[in-house]
């Protein structure tokens, strides 16, 4: 059995590393507004006492890691939280993981570690599959962008969580899955002056442009080394990050839908990264849920 998404979800830094109390808070306000899933990242920190207080704080929506990072956590460990939490919480914990990036890796860890991601991805969920309560595959899903590691998470895993892709990378992803789930990462940012949207766009991409995961699979659909560059072009930008009013942000969410997508998770973007986005979260809701 698979841990249930519903079809929308919200992806949420903030939930993951603002302020604990405030984010349970939040939470509680999402799972209200109608929100199925909600998503939060690893980039180091204790992930598992984060998903406890978002699990505690709500009564129906799942939690769900956007990613869990493998080389950041052991299988062991992995696996025996999911345990934990789904024993105090019910079956509301869909662990997505996650390759990482070699910059960060190769800094966090040491230069070179680093290597062969498939293989590794492939002995992390061997090492789900052998913990002492193993992580069922019903229950964990990969953010796959190339083939082999669609590939992958379609033979081993309830589906994939594409991050950063357009619906036109979302149908690829359907396409690479086969019937497994697909829940697709869309940043908005809920502003219709160009200007404006574009800069707080290019605020949230800086951090990606230079990643290779990202830059091949966006080049894959056919943007160029000057699309990624220098803060990336108009056209990249507005192919990943969707600004304008509601019904702007709707069309994109149904796109992704049209191309394939069970689920789409909104992140959204603002001039003020750290805050929690509130009052975008309210606005939008009557139009995608």
């Amino acid at each position: 059995m698979t841990t249930p998404l519903g079809t929308t979800g919200i992806w949420s830094g903030q939930l993951r590393y603002g302020d604990q109390t405030e984010a349970a808070r939040h939470a509680a306000e999402l799972e209200q507004l109608g929100y199925h899933t909600l998503w939060i990242p690893d980039v180091g920190g204790n992930l598992f006492t984060a998903l406890g207080n978002l699990l505690g704080a709500t009564s129906t929506v799942t939690i769900a890691t956007g990613i869990l990072n493998v080389w950041m956590h052991t299988p062991e460990q992995a696996a025996t939280e999911h345990a934990r939490l789904v024993g105090e919480h019910g079956p509301r914990f869909m662990c997505g993981l996650g390759i990482s990036h070699q910059p960060l890796i190769d800094h966090v860890k040491e230069p070179g570690a680093y290597q062969k991601p498939v293989a590794h991805m492939t002995e992390y969920l061997d090492g789900l599959d052998a913990a002492s309560t193993p992580l069922a595959s019903g229950d964990r899903m990969l953010a796959a962008l190339g083939p082999r590691m669609l590939e992958l998470a379609a033979s081993r895993t309830a589906g994939t969580h594409p991050y950063l892709v357009t619906p036109e990378l979302t149908a690829a992803a359907r396409q690479g899955i086969g019937t497994g789930l697909v829940a697709s990462e869309q940043g908005v940012v809920l502003e219709t002056d160009p200007s404006t949207a574009r800069s707080i766009a290019r605020l949230h991409l800086t951090s990606y442009l230079g990643l290779p995961n990202y830059a091949n699979n966006w080049k894959r659909q056919g943007f160029t080394d000057d699309d990624i560059a220098n803060g990336g072009s108009d056209r990249l930008v507005d192919a990943l990050v969707v600004w304008g009013d509601e019904a702007a942000i709707a069309r994109r969410i149904q796109a992704h839908r049209d191309a394939g997508a069970d689920h789409v998770c909104v992140q959204v973007l603002t001039a003020h990264p750290a805050e929690f986005p509130i009052e975008q979260w309210r606005a939008l809701a009557p139009a995608i849920v």
